[in-house]
């Protein structure tokens, strides 16, 4: 498996199909260990990621650093990942961008099969739903949800999650997002 990631690592990082490419200074590939029981899902890159390459490094990353913590997990044993791979200027993914990138994640997926897929916002939950054949909705009624998945080739659990970013943006949610991270830690 670590040749097919390492493989799929460098088709990322030279990635030209949509026009994102042109806003990376590093690609985001995600971090983790391969084999990790729980995969979390952002959208996509931002300013300080862009900078390191690597997922969830800015103020939305050291939140979700406390907020792994609050529910007992480490980041060194989850895999943390995004739709997007390069960098998303505004913060707004084009369904196009979407639609291309995908296939990476999708990929990601398949090689890691976790047991628990944890789509941070609701674009990424609604990627994941979707693609799993379940339904969506807005993240006020989605999240600590829990949908259990059946493929031919693994089982898992998505829980969808508010975006760190969203408590960062509205404080009012701040205590229901540590609130929902301590369900999760009892979830998983």
């Amino acid at each position: 498996m670590n040749d097919e990631f390492s493989e799929l690592r460098n088709q990322v990082e030279v990635c030209t199909n949509c026009t994102l490419h042109k806003t990376r200074l590093k690609s985001v590939f995600g971090e983790g260990p391969n084999d990790s029981k729980v995969l979390f899902v952002g959208l996509g890159p931002g300013y300080h990621e862009n900078q390191e390459g690597r997922p969830f490094v800015g103020a939305a990353g050291k939140l979700l650093d406390d907020l792994l913590v609050l529910s007992g997990l480490k980041r060194e044993d989850v895999y943390i990942t995004n739709i997007l791979k390069c960098y998303l200027p505004d913060n707004k993914a084009k369904d196009e961008e979407i639609a291309t990138c995908t296939s990476y994640l999708d990929k990601q997926i398949a090689l890691i099969q976790p047991k628990f897929i944890i789509p941070l916002g609701n674009v990424a939950a609604s990627y994941l739903l979707r693609k799993f054949g379940q339904p969506i909705a807005p993240m006020r009624n989605l999240h600590t949800k829990i949908f259990s998945i059946s493929t031919l080739f693994f089982q898992t659990k998505i829980i969808p999650m508010y975006h760190p970013a969203a408590a960062l943006r509205n404080p009012g949610l701040k205590s229901m997002v540590r609130e929902d991270w301590r369900k999760l830690g009892n979830l998983i």
